[in-house]
């Protein structure tokens, strides 16, 4: 057996390491390694608790609309505050500029130009993959980010900027939208769905949400000009379906809505679909740069960094806790949305081959189409002169819960305000969840387990079969660890 570490991966950000033991040309375990720590829970410590709309958007400059959500849910939850209609659909426009953007750039940005490389030349396809979507220099990029650039104009007419903008509150959004406003966003989501229809998916978004198992995937990409249909050609040469299978046990906290009333439902799968329990969420730090403690729900959690030598803690090996949903490892992320949501081809893909490179990649763009005609129905859904924001209110002592879709999965804040200031705060953010270490009773995490098996030739420092994996989960390291 040897010992290979994979890292940093580029791209987006670099502090990630992957350890795999090696057998007979294939990992046999694996150990993922959240190797920067940030501090942010300790940070809030002490904190006027509207602080955190300020501070936790400085987590990510990815999915800071999606931090600012999930602390103001969890403000709201602890004051007992509702939004306005106004409010709540401004707030999903805006998370849902953030996400759709991030699919995009996933795709064609961090996940695609691995196709370009080298090593894939004598495929049939290569050519054309590198020609389309060749870092820094692919054709594609022409296209997609100005499309994208244009897109973005959602979010300054509704939060004013991105990131890290203060426009959502815990009442709704600080801006009110006009009858001219209304107008423009329609006109800017129009034109993204031309951007969509004519370049990504090659037909209209409707008829790409109604494909409902393999074989109509298959079928409706067979010769289509588009680069959605350019990837299945090569997942399917490569076998994508067959890499990267975790646990099958899948997350989602519900996206675009409130209460149980989403877009995606609120729910867990594993065969079927379960109420999701936020008491069944425990953190465990067996294996981490912390001081031990018992596995513990995140409103009772601590997040301790150990001092000196991090060899003091002979087990540990990431900066990241091990969260668990009744003991158990999750995957969370698009997949888990769509699967729990119910949609028919992503339980398809799931039910013939599990949890797989393909079918999260198939899961992300399945969601931009599903998501830009709600959007558009969001839009016209707007109420000009009616209140966007109701006034928060801070109580003395209260404990809340923020439970949040970001793009990459499930994130929730867990708050507790003493004496008028934060006594606790803690984070789970989707990477945590899918990079988590292993546990005390020796689990792996999601990632973990979905990197055994994969092929490593003699000569690859750097796994293609390995990066595709990780990539499909599409890592936000800077949320990992806070």
């Amino acid at each position: 057996m040897r010992r290979l570490t994979v890292g940093p991966f580029n791209r987006v950000e670099g502090d990630l390491e992957v350890t795999l033991d090696i057998a007979d040309g294939r990992v046999a375990s694996a150990r993922v390694n959240a190797s920067l720590y940030r501090g942010f829970e300790q940070i809030l410590l002490g904190k006027h608790p509207l602080d955190a709309l300020v501070i936790v958007p400085r987590i990510c400059g990815i999915c800071s609309v999606s931090q600012s959500a999930t602390a103001a849910a969890a403000l709201a939850d602890a004051s007992g505050l509702t939004m306005p209609p106004n409010g709540r659909l401004a707030q999903n426009l805006i998370l849902a500029c953030e996400n759709v953007a991030d699919h995009l750039t996933h795709f064609y940005l961090f996940f695609m130009p691995d196709f370009a490389r080298e090593a894939y030349r004598g495929c049939a396809w290569h050519a054309a993959a590198e020609s389309r979507f060749k870092a820094t220099v692919g054709d594609s990029l022409k296209e997609m980010l100005p499309a994208r650039a244009d897109f973005l104009r959602v979010m300054g007419y509704l939060a004013g900027k991105w990131p890290h903008s203060l426009a959502l509150q815990p009442g709704g959004t600080t801006r009110a939208v006009t009858p001219t406003e209304i107008v423009r966003l329609l006109g800017v989501l129009r034109e993204f769905r031309r951007f969509l229809e004519t370049t990504l998916f090659g037909d209209a978004l409707e008829n790409v949400t109604a494909l409902a198992d393999p074989a109509a995937l298959a079928a409706w990409a067979d010769g289509r000009p588009s680069d959605f249909a350019r990837f299945l050609q090569i997942a399917d040469d490569l076998g994508l379906a067959g890499m990267g299978r975790a646990t099958d046990l899948f997350v989602s906290h519900g996206a675009y809505g409130a209460g149980d009333d989403h877009l995606f439902a609120r729910g867990v799968w594993d065969g079927s679909v379960e109420a999701f329990d936020h008491l069944k969420v425990s953190e465990d730090v067996a294996h981490a740069w912390l001081l031990d403690a018992a596995p513990l729900h995140p409103l009772q959690g601590e997040t301790r960094p150990l001092s000196g030598e991090f060899s003091d803690k002979a087990a540990a090996y990431s900066w990241c806790k091990a969260p668990r949903y009744g003991g158990r490892v999750v995957e969370t992320g698009a997949l888990a949305r769509q699967v729990v949501a119910g949609h028919l081809l992503l339980r398809s893909l799931v039910a013939a081959d599990g949890g797989n490179v393909k079918a999260r990649v198939v899961a992300r763009l399945l969601e931009i189409a599903l998501i830009v005609p709600a959007m558009e129905s969001w839009v016209r859904a707007l109420m000009p002169g009616q209140s966007f924001c109701n006034q928060w209110q801070l109580p003395d002592s209260a404990t809340g819960v923020g439970l949040v879709e970001a793009a990459r999965g499930a994130l929730g804040h867990w708050l507790r305000i003493e004496r008028g200031k934060i006594a606790s705060y803690q984070i789970i953010a989707p990477t945590t969840w899918n990079f988590s270490p292993r546990d005390a009773a020796g689990t792996p995490g999601a990632l973990e387990q979905a990197l055994v098996g994969l092929p490593v030739g003699e000569s690859e420092s750097a796994p293609l079969a390995v990066q595709h994996v990780v990539r499909s989960f599409d890592p936000c390291m800077v949320c990992t660890v806070h």
